[in-house]
């Protein structure tokens, strides 16, 4: 199913096993053509996280409505639902506390997009030279940081850095975080796991996104992430957004 919109949708996905780990337990989903994106990084170990992020996207693959946004959001829910049931099933099954497995989702229709997460899997937006971080960590250091019991630099180092408080299979309900964003010309989003998040910096990452080269901003960022250790799985998905309509479209014609 294709979508109507008014932007010019382009997108990149890269991911990597890293230089620490023998299994990558990141999945992710990029689908320019339909408006959908996602990332779902597995925990678990034995193979089993690879299990769960796997069911995620598959899971999201398969999202669609014909009521705009919110319908379609709300189908997401719904599938990310069954899949927590699936791993909390498949967990009992292999007598393990639990499958689980994070992740975001980035969804565009008309001039708008919506997402939802659970876990510190992230969403970052660079819009007119600035980035913002969409989505917020579901894990213990950010509600230290939140009560003002951590500052921003104490929490990179922080010993209970990988802990997270949510995630798909992780519990019996399932608890997902959704927001909306207007869309402008040249937005450029990130899709991207802790094991990228962690190893590079907020200016590194506006850095590469700001050019909106989706190709050459996955590539380049999945490299500074095993430049830096590679110690946990990495994926990146880059989504740029292009108005056609856009009135400021100033062009030069060198041949004039």
């Amino acid at each position: 199913m294709t979508f109507t919109t008014e932007f010019r949708w382009t997108s990149a996905a890269r991911s990597d096993a890293g230089r620490v780990r023998q299994i990558n337990e990141d999945a992710f989903l990029d689908n320019p053509e339909r408006g959908l994106w996602a990332v779902a990084d597995g925990m678990g170990g034995h193979a089993v996280g690879d299990l769960a992020s796997r069911l995620v996207i598959e899971g999201l693959a398969g999202v669609s409505s014909p009521n705009g946004l919110a319908s379609l959001v709300a189908d997401a829910r719904g599938r990310l639902q069954q899949v927590n049931g699936q791993l909390r099933v498949e967990a009992a099954r292999r007598q393990v506390q639990r499958i689980g497995s994070t992740v975001v989702l980035l969804v565009a229709r008309e001039r708008c997009c919506g997402y939802l997460w659970a876990g510190d899997s992230r969403i970052y937006l660079c819009r007119d030279g600035r980035l913002h971080q969409l989505t917020r960590d579901h894990s213990h250091v950010e509600e230290l940081k939140a009560r003002g019991q951590l500052t921003a630099e104490e929490a990179l180092h922080h010993p209970a850095q990988h802990l997270i408080t949510r995630a798909v299979g992780a519990m019996d309900t399932l608890q997902l975080d959704e927001d909306a964003v207007e869309l402008s010309d040249g937005d450029t989003f990130l899709l991207c796991s802790d094991g990228l998040s962690n190893e590079v910096s907020e200016q590194e990452i506006l850095s590469e996104l700001a050019p909106g080269d989706c190709q050459r901003a996955a590539q380049r960022l999945v490299d500074l992430a095993l430049l830096r250790g590679g110690r946990d799985n990495i994926s990146a998905v880059v989504v740029h957004a292009e108005d056609l309509f856009c009135s400021d479209k100033t062009q030069l014609n060198p041949a004039v």
